[in-house]
């Protein structure tokens, strides 16, 4: 059946961060006149990261994003732009890349297209695993390293080793940096979304919630 133009509907994408194994993903629903600065902060709150950096979608071909002084422009209002304007099918796909640095290359697949619940608060996370990486760890081939250099099991023995110890500058670094790899295959959908629902209910300042979700990781 033909859909209706002028239709808002809702989009099941699915967000894989290339080139990382075991996948890390966030499955979203998300309405069709989102815009392209909206998805930009959604995937930033559900990815974990902390907006530091440049970002840009390539979709059919062009990009987008959101323009910065010093940085990458774009020719559209992306404020403006909504994603019903790209007429995306089934089992489209097109590309968010954020940090130019490490690349962190995520791929967004419609995965089906749906007809829009108006009482249903929208966008919301309904699946996803593990914790995105450390933002500027070097990249996916980067991250895969220290994942075979911070198994769980040294890393817990390693905290308990530190607790044990005299408190130290060094300590507290090294805590910081085992904080992540305690929590590395954790996945908190309810906090996610509460903080989705922050963001699109209460007009919350996304770069506060952005920089919550950092915390909290």
């Amino acid at each position: 059946m033909q859909r209706r133009k002028n239709t808002t509907e809702v989009y099941q994408v699915k967000i894989r961060l290339l080139q990382i194994s075991p996948t890390i993903f966030r499955r979203l629903l998300i309405r069709s006149d989102s815009t392209i600065a909206e998805l930009h902060f959604i995937i930033q709150i559900v990815m974990g990261w902390p907006n530091l950096h440049l970002h840009k979608f390539v979709i059919h071909g062009k990009e987008y994003g959101i323009s910065y002084a010093g940085g990458t422009g774009f020719s559209d209002d992306p404020k403006q732009v909504q994603l019903n304007r790209f007429g995306f099918r089934l089992k489209e796909r097109f590309v968010y890349e954020y940090n130019f640095y490490d690349n962190w290359q995520h791929e967004i697949r419609i995965e089906n297209i749906l007809p829009l619940e108006p009482k249903r608060t929208y966008p919301v996370c309904i699946s996803g695993t593990r914790n995105a990486p450390p933002d500027d760890c070097g990249g996916a081939w980067a991250f895969m390293s220290l994942t075979q250099q911070y198994p769980i099991g040294y890393v817990a023995y390693r905290v308990l080793d530190i607790l044990q110890e005299k408190d130290t500058k060094e300590n507290r670094e090294e805590l910081h940096t085992l904080k992540y790899w305690l929590k590395a295959y954790h996945f908190d959908r309810q906090a996610i979304n509460q903080r989705l629902y922050r963001y699109v209910s209460k007009h919350e300042d996304p770069e506060s919630l952005i920089e919550e979700v950092e915390q909290c990781v």
